[in-house]
C-alpha cells in the first residue's frame, strides 16, 4: 500500500511539473525544445495520411452500404461475430431480395402470363446482379477496407502513443533545463564575495552553506538533465522510425487501391453483361405480348416506307445514315435519361453526359443498338445501352 501511495504521489508530481512547463511555454515564459525540420515534416505527413485515410475509409463504407441504418446494423453484427471469434454470415443484397420478390410475384400472377414470365426473367437477372454485388462487397472489404482499418486501428494508434510519450519526455527535458538554469542563477548569486566590514560572521557562514547547497542542486539538475536528454533522444529515434514507415503504408494502400479498382471494374462489367443478356431475352419475346421498348416508332417507319413507295426520297438510306437530313417524327419520340458519359466516335454520333435528358427516336434502316438523340440543336446517333427511357 505504501508503495502504491509513493508511486501515485510521484506520478502526480510528474504530471504537475509537465503541466507547469506546458503552461509556461504557452505564456512564453519558458523555452521549448524544437524538433528538426525533417522530423516536423514526418509528423505533418503522418497526420495528413491519417486524416485522408479516415475520410476515404468512411466514404468507401458509405459507397458500399449507402443506407446508414443498414450500415450501423452491419457494423454491430460484425463486431459481435468478431468478439465471438466467428465468421459473419453473408448478407443478402437488395438486388437479390428484389429478384426473389419478383419471382414470388410471378408465381402468384401465373408464370404462363406475359407479366409473370417477364417477372421471372427480370427477377433472375436481379438476383444475378445482387450476387455480383455481394461478391464485389466482399472483395472490396477484404482487399481495400481491411488494410485501411488496420492502419487506423493498429499502426496509427501505435504512432499516436509514441508521439504522446515523446511529447511528455520533451516536457520533462525542458523542465530539467529550466531547473538547471534557475539553480545556476541562484548559485551565482550566493557565490558573490560578501562585504566583511558590513557582514556579520554568522551571516557569512550561512551564505557559505547556501552556496554549497546550491552547488549540490546544480550537480543534481545536471544529472537529471543528462538522463532526460538520453530518454528523449531514444524516444525521438523510435518515433522517427515509426513515422518513416508511413512511406511503406502509402505503397501498401496503393496496391490495395489497384485491387479495389479491379474489383469495381469486374463488378460493373458483370452488371453490364447481365443487363445486355436480359435485353436480348426481352427483345426476342413476341412483340405482341412483350413489345420492344424501341418499337414506338413503327407508325413513323410505315409512313416513311409509304412515302418511299410513292417516289419521295427518304432521308435515311440503308447503307449510309446522313444525320443532318434526319427529321424527328411527328409521333413516337421519347425522353431518355443518360446513364453514363459517352464520347462520340465520329461526327454522326452525339456525345452524352450522365444524368442529362435528351429526346430519342428511331428511323427506318437503323441498327437496333442505336437511336437518334437530340439535345437542343445538336443531333446524332446514341447507343441504347447508355440510356434509360422515360415515359
Amino acid at each position: 500500500m505504501d508503495f502504491n501511495v509513493k508511486k501515485l504521489a510521484s506520478g502526480a508530481g510528474l504530471f504537475f511539473t509537465r503541466a507547469v512547463q506546458f503552461t509556461e511555454e504557452k505564456l512564453g515564459q519558458a523555452e521549448k525544445t524544437e524538433l528538426d525540420a525533417h522530423f516536423e515534416n514526418l509528423m505533418s505527413r503522418a497526420d495528413c495520411t491519417k486524416n485522408w485515410t479516415e475520410k476515404i475509409y468512411r466514404q468507401t463504407e458509405v459507397l458500399l452500404q449507402p443506407n446508414p441504418i443498414d450500415h450501423t446494423g452491419a457494423r454491430i453484427e460484425e463486431f459481435l461475430y468478431e468478439k465471438l471469434d466467428r465468421k459473419a454470415p453473408s448478407r443478402i443484397t437488395n438486388g437479390e431480395l428484389l429478384g426473389q420478390y419478383m419471382q414470388d410475384a410471378a408465381k402468384e400472377f401465373g408464370p404462363g402470363t406475359p407479366y409473370g414470365s417477364t417477372l421471372i426473367q427480370v427477377g433472375e437477372c436481379e438476383r444475378r446482379l445482387g450476387a455480383a454485388e455481394r461478391e464485389f462487397l466482399q472483395t472490396s472489404a477484404i482487399s481495400f477496407l481491411t488494410p485501411l482499418r488496420n492502419f487506423l486501428e493498429g499502426d496509427w494508434k501505435t504512432i499516436s502513443k509514441e508521439r504522446r510519450l515523446l511529447e511528455n519526455l520533451r516536457l520533462d527535458l525542458d523542465a530539467c533545463k529550466t531547473r538547471l538554469k534557475k539553480a545556476r542563477l541562484a548559485e551565482a548569486k550566493t557565490a558573490m564575495a560578501p562585504d566583511f566590514q558590513e557582514t556579520r560572521p554568522r551571516n557569512y557562514v550561512l551564505s557559505a552553506s547556501a552556496s554549497a547547497l546550491w552547488s549540490e542542486e546544480v550537480e543534481k539538475a545536471e544529472h537529471e538533465l543528462r538522463v532526460a536528454q538520453t530518454e528523449f533522444d531514444r524516444q525521438a529515434e523510435v518515433t522517427r522510425l515509426l513515422l518513416e514507415g508511413i512511406s511503406s503504408t502509402h505503397v501498401n494502400h496503393l496496391r490495395c487501391l489497384h485491387e479495389f479498382v479491379e474489383a469495381q471494374a469486374a463488378y460493373y462489367k458483370q452488371c453490364h453483361f447481365h443487363m445486355q443478356e436480359l435485353q436480348k431475352e426481352l427483345g426476342s419475346s413476341d412483340e405482341d405480348v412483350l413489345p420492344n421498348a424501341f418499337a414506338l416508332n413503327s407508325t413513323h417507319s410505315m409512313a416513311a416506307a409509304g412515302s418511299a413507295a410513292e417516289g419521295i426520297s427518304s432521308p435515311v438510306e440503308t447503307d449510309t445514315l446522313k444525320i443532318e437530313e434526319v427529321q424527328a417524327p411527328a409521333t413516337g419520340t421519347r425522353k431518355a435519361k443518360v446513364l453514363y458519359d459517352y464520347d462520340a466516335a465520329d461526327s454522326s454520333e452525339l456525345s452524352l453526359l450522365a444524368d442529362e435528358l435528351i429526346t430519342v427516336y428511331t428511323v427506318p434502316g437503323m441498327d437496333s443498338d442505336w437511336l437518334i438523340g437530340e439535345r437542343g440543336n445538336q443531333k446524332g446517333k446514341v447507343p441504347v445501352t447508355y440510356l434509360e427511357l422515360l415515359s
